[in-house]
């Protein structure tokens, strides 16, 4: 097969192509051509006849593209051009001149297996890979000059390198050939993936549609097969109408296993950042040689800055790309108001890596829910996640690496205010495998954007293996697990929201659903919390984690609109109430203020029967939430918790063993005076009101000196106290209580 012809000048013998040679050599030494004087020096060095131990580029390719006759293997000079290539591929990577020699020989048959194998698993890019040359080389491979395993070799570097061709448009045109290799047994998983790849809607026909379907009768259910016609169904439902399985673990098997590696080394020496990111998501970043010949009226912008030129060749060409039937390509998406004009026709990347750190992307899934981007998208990011987990893959060293992907996973879940579900399927699958040191903080980031799930799901992958982890763990990883599972349920109640209107797609499910989930998730925490604090002795910066979990669940009726209150258990509850430090105090004062004002609202809701949702709250949450308030009431304003505190598990004991822990005034010990927690408040207020006195009798504090001291309080920012007395605690009058404290001294 001939060579095709350059698009501007005859093809030529490769030994009198000095500006190819030049641009090859200035590559290979990384720098520019300053002089002829060392351009001669090099030319001169290429004369001599293999003496040096490392052969250049330049002359390996001449020597690879002019050899015509079968060499043998151990041949000296064969070896010393295998060795170039290979040494300048793993370091630097092949420059885009390169590949199209190189396919060319190994496609061609005219070396042996082994060679042409060596060759191919040298394909290593420095920067982006022509598409001529990957047309030319599927050229080859249709006239089979080639073995059955190279052919198989070059399509699993085609899917690898698919993200570092320049450009696609000529291999969507060879939809139709790739089509064809699909009757070919070894070869039909990859041209699958390939496909996968490439299908647009246009792509899906009816005969490709029964030629799939012949062949899963034939072979049986290929997950291949399902992979490509689960992306028909998208298409075109209304011509595929067999049953698909709805999600599979892995679609197709990881192709990039010779070249993975060295693209990573590549890309970490040549770019000197996250070679994940760059090789992942190499459609963000524009290489200046790229160009785009969908529509040669249009002139795009050099950078992705310079909006002036966009606008000026719009005014200049007065295209209307509403009328236009050619897609937009999403290189050439640079701005928003872009974005809005082309929304109808953009074109997706073929995959899915671009995506995540494009925000104009991520805004055109917010806005159009095309069920085929989600399907590649979980494809893609499930096939990644597997083959990148840090403390799944044997003698896996790029955790720094991982770490940047699961965080970029992060922030676009974030910007959809969305989990993935090949996320979900990720954690559900490795939480039991994980260490809880290795990424912590994304692992835990991910967790907090769960879809929504049944609760027989989220129990046993979630809950279950999370709960192992977290009582083994130092309370710093308890901490860190009850933010994220705080985080997780304020996620899941802004996103379900209830509305009259409201069908909940995640769960499939009625409103019965969504509570039922929430409400388990509450219970778990409930139960962690309370067994973390006696692990911890009461510790008060666990303590503080919990509170803040509850200061959301607490709020769920009006806030978030859901029938659901869940107090939280006396595990909880007593170690806040007697807390050393005031914010704990001050928290839990809040959250009591917020759940009477949840409960009274729904009891008011009740008796006016104003049915806005069909959920009535239960007798024994208005009884718990009582009894808490009775030993609150108590124990901070009374001084009757030890009597009045009705709580299975409260405070309350008799006064025969009370008087055996011979503490003197026992009853006030926990009211706003005397607690803990409020102590050095009590003192600063003793100095100020009565700056002469070095005993601190606290029993100063009284009549109107217990008003003043209640606004010094409030003055402090305690202001869920102020809230909770204002609101729970019946005062008598000032009078009254003056008089009181009048007779009583």
């Amino acid at each position: 097969m001939q060579r095709r012809q350059s698009h501007t000048t005859p093809k030529q013998p490769l030994h009198v192509r000095r500006k190819s040679q030049t641009d090859l050599s200035a590559w290979r030494k990384g720098g520019r051509i300053d002089s002829e004087k060392p351009l001669q020096n090099h030319q001169s060095a290429n004369d001599q006849k293999y003496d040096s131990q490392e052969a250049s580029l330049e002359q390996a390719l001449s020597y690879l593209e002019t050899v015509q006759d079968r060499v043998v293997l151990k041949n000296s000079v064969l070896q010393k051009h295998l060795d170039a290539v290979e040494s300048t591929a793993l370091k630097q990577g092949l420059p885009p001149e390169g590949f199209e020699i190189l396919l060319n020989v190994v496609l061609s048959g005219k070396f042996a297996d082994t060679v042409n194998t060596r060759l191919l698993k040298s394909l290593i890019p420095a920067s982006v890979i022509p598409e001529c040359s990957v047309v030319k080389a599927v050229s080859w491979l249709c006239v089979n000059k080639c073995s059955g395993n190279i052919q198989l070799l070059f399509l699993r570097w085609l899917i690898t390198m698919f993200d570092f061709i320049d450009h696609k448009e000529q291999l969507h045109a060879l939809y139709g050939i790739f089509f064809f290799f699909l009757q070919d047994e070894k070869m039909c998983p990859y041209i699958c993936h390939l496909l996968y790849l490439l299908t647009r809607k246009e792509n899906v026909k009816p005969f490709r549609i029964r030629r799939l379907v012949d062949l899963q009768a034939k072979m049986g259910m290929q997950s291949h097969l399902q992979a490509l016609l689960s992306l028909y169904k998208l298409f075109c439902p209304e011509l595929v109408t067999i049953t698909l399985p709805r999600k599979m673990k892995t679609y197709f098997k990881n192709s990039g296993g010779p070249w993975k590696a060295a693209i990573t080394a590549v890309r970490q020496r040549n770019q000197g950042t996250s070679p994940l990111s760059q090789t992942v998501f190499l459609g963000v970043c524009q290489p200046q040689s790229r160009k785009r010949k969908w529509n040669a009226q249009l002139v795009i912008p050099a950078s992705s800055t310079n909006t002036n030129n966009l606008e000026e060749d719009k005014d200049k060409n007065h295209v209307n790309l509403y009328n236009s039937n050619e897609s937009f390509p999403v290189e050439q998406l640079r701005t928003f108001p872009q974005l809005l004009q082309n929304i109808h026709c953009l074109e997706f990347p073929s995959q899915m890596g671009s995506v995540l750190t494009n925000p104009l992307l991520l805004h055109y899934m917010n806005c159009v829910k095309d069920e085929s981007i989600y399907l590649r998208l979980y494809y893609w990011m499930g096939q990644m996640l597997q083959e990148e987990c840090a403390w799944c893959v044997v003698d896996n060293s790029s955790e720094e690496e991982f770490k940047s992907f699961l965080k970029t996973i992060y922030k676009a879940e974030c910007f959809l205010q969305e989990g993935f579900s090949a996320c979900e399927e990720f954690l559900y699958k490795t939480l039991p495998l994980w260490d809880g040191s290795c990424c912590r903080s994304e692992v835990l980031s991910l967790m907090s954007w769960i879809p929504l799930s049944s609760v027989s799901d989220i129990k046993s992958y979630l809950y279950d293996p999370l709960a192992q982890l977290f009582f083994t763990s130092s309370i710093y990883f308890k901490c860190s697990v009850l933010e994220s599972l705080k985080e997780l349920l304020q996620n899941w109640l802004n996103c379900n929201v209830i509305q009259e209107d409201l069908e909940f797609s995640s769960l499939n499910t009625t409103l019965s659903g969504l509570v039922n989930v929430v409400a388990e998730l509450v219970h778990f925490v409930g139960r962690i919390s309370t067994a973390a604090l006696r692990l911890e002795n009461n510790s008060t910066f666990l303590l503080y984690f919990i509170l803040d979990f509850y200061g959301i669940v607490c709020d769920m009726y009006l806030k978030y609109n859901l029938p659901l209150l869940i107090m939280p258990p006396a595990g909880v509850f007593y170690p806040a109430l007697l807390t050393m430090d005031s914010v704990n105090l001050n928290q839990l004062c809040h959250i009591m203020y917020r759940y009477r004002t949840n409960l009274v609202a729904a009891k008011e809701n009740e008796l006016s029967k104003k049915k806005i949702l069909q959920f009535k709250f239960s007798s024994q949450t208005y009884q718990e939430y009582n009894q808490y308030i009775i030993a609150m009431v108590g124990c901070l304003w009374t001084s009757s918790v030890f009597e009045k505190d009705i709580h299975p598990q409260g405070l309350r004991m008799d006064d025969k063993l009370l008087s055996q822990t011979a503490v003197k005034e026992l009853k006030t010990s926990f009211n706003i005076v005397n607690h803990p927690a409020l102590m050095g408040y009590s003192i600063q207020f003793l100095q100020q009101i009565c700056p002469d006195d070095t005993t601190f009798n606290f029993k100063l504090i009284k009549g109107k000196r217990w008003d003043w001291y209640l606004e010094y309080l409030y003055s402090q920012g305690l202001k869920g106290l102020k809230a909770f007395i204002e609101s729970s605690i019946r005062r008598v009058s000032q009078a009254s209580r003056s008089k009181a404290a009048n007779v009583e001294v």
